[in-house]
């Protein structure tokens, strides 16, 4: 009842004022000096020594690295290289078998349906972000070697929209942006915890993308767990073929309480979430039992809409790859404050809360992206400048 009484202001303040980033200068300080002992520790050959201890190999030339960038330090060519090379993908023909993924209908599909098949053996698990991390460098890879992009992915890094996403160069519905807000349809709350707490209010958005690079772009694979309570957004046959329209309904409510700089901060700074990376990376994902959404939640939600705010299909919204790149990101903050002592930190089971209760993760298993990309032991995602990755952050 709060937010209904002040939303008219809130709107009627955001559309006089021109947007200005907030500062993420305190999660940007703690990204320099985790480079800072990345590069140390190769250049003295420790990290090395560390992987080779479980057989990875570290042969990534500092000199040479890829370098992911902020989204928003882009420039305008650079962001629309990026945004054709995704539509490039959305153009090409799948390669999952129609009889396997009757909704898979582009080789942007291929990654869609990956993402529904292993959903509850890659979230909550001790798996999430080095699952993640392949999985996005995987997109990343396929955007240059079949479609001719140049650059890398890009980040979203939160803090800077997180009080006025809206009208951010992620939101505003630009041709440089990643799609505007969805056109306004009337629904209801939308309930993103399984707990039922904290139902997320109705924003300004709530119907199809209209606006920015993605206008028009059409989600194939049918809806598995939509959390938009709109009366046409439902559940179609597990993988089948429903195609409809991006909805958005951009949620500042959402990232002005757990997407900003402080919360990143936190999860990187706090004792608390230093001990191991059960901490650390319980408390990115959320605590849905209090109504905590997080920093990974609450950046799908901010998104919201269909299928932003499907817990399965969420990657058919092209914002996903910016959050997971944000994701990784944070991660790769928090690895390299230590990077030797933490490099083969794991945590977790092979199953979404441990449901049904398995086994306990090792950097053994085996993380297996299919049509994607080929099976590839944890061990070898542990770093982003050994195994198969040679990059960083700036």
């Amino acid at each position: 009842m709060q937010l209904s009484i002040w939303a008219p202001l809130i709107t009627l303040t955001s559309a006089a004022c021109a947007y200005v980033p907030e500062s993420t200068l305190a999660t940007d300080t703690l990204a320099i000096a985790s480079l800072a002992k990345l590069t140390a520790s190769v250049a003295d050959g420790s990290l090395k020594n560390q992987l080779k201890t479980k057989g990875v190999s570290q042969t990534c030339d500092l000199r040479n690295v890829a370098v992911r960038r902020e989204y928003s330090t882009l420039s305008n060519n650079e962001k629309l290289a990026y945004t054709n090379a995704v539509k490039c993908l959305m153009s090409k023909p799948a390669k999952t078998p129609s009889d396997q993924v009757p909704g898979a209908k582009s080789r942007y599909d291929d990654f869609v349906a990956t993402h529904i098949n292993q959903t509850l053996i890659i979230h909550a698990t001790g798996n999430f972000l080095s699952w993640h991390r392949y999985f996005s460098w995987a997109f990343e890879q396929t955007l240059r070697d079949e479609c001719g992009y140049k650059g890398y992915l890009p980040y979203w890094n939160w803090g800077k929209s997180a009080k006025d996403p809206i009208n951010s160069p992620y939101f505003d519905g630009s041709i440089y942006s990643q799609g505007g807000n969805g056109v306004f349809a009337q629904h209801n709350c939308t309930n993103a915890m399984p707990s039922g707490l904290n139902c997320i209010p109705p924003g300004q958005g709530g119907g199809c993308v209209k606006t920015g690079p993605y206008a028009g772009i059409t989600a194939n694979i049918s809806a598995t767990a939509p959390s938009l309570a709109a009366a046409d957004v439902t559940a179609g046959s597990f993988l089948g073929y429903q195609p409809r329209c991006i909805r958005r309904d951009i949620s500042p409510w959402v990232s002005s309480q757990w997407s900003t700089d402080k919360e990143s901060f936190n999860l990187l700074a706090n004792p608390l979430y230093q001990t191991g990376i059960k901490a650390f990376q319980d408390h990115l994902q959320g605590d849905f039992d209090i109504g905590y959404f997080g920093l990974h939640s609450a950046g799908h939600y901010t998104i919201g809409g269909d299928p932003g705010g499907d817990f399965f299909n969420s990657p058919n919204d092209p914002m996903f790859w910016l959050h997971h790149g944000q994701i990784d990101r944070t991660w790769w903050i928090w690895q390299n404050q230590k990077p030797v002592e933490r490099a083969f930190a794991i945590a977790g089971t092979n199953t979404v809360f441990n449901t049904p209760p398995s086994a306990n993760t090792t950097v053994e298993d085996t993380i297996d992206l299919g049509i994607v990309r080929g099976p590839l032991a944890i061990k070898h995602h542990v770093s982003t400048v050994a195994g198969p990755y040679c990059y960083i952050y700036v």
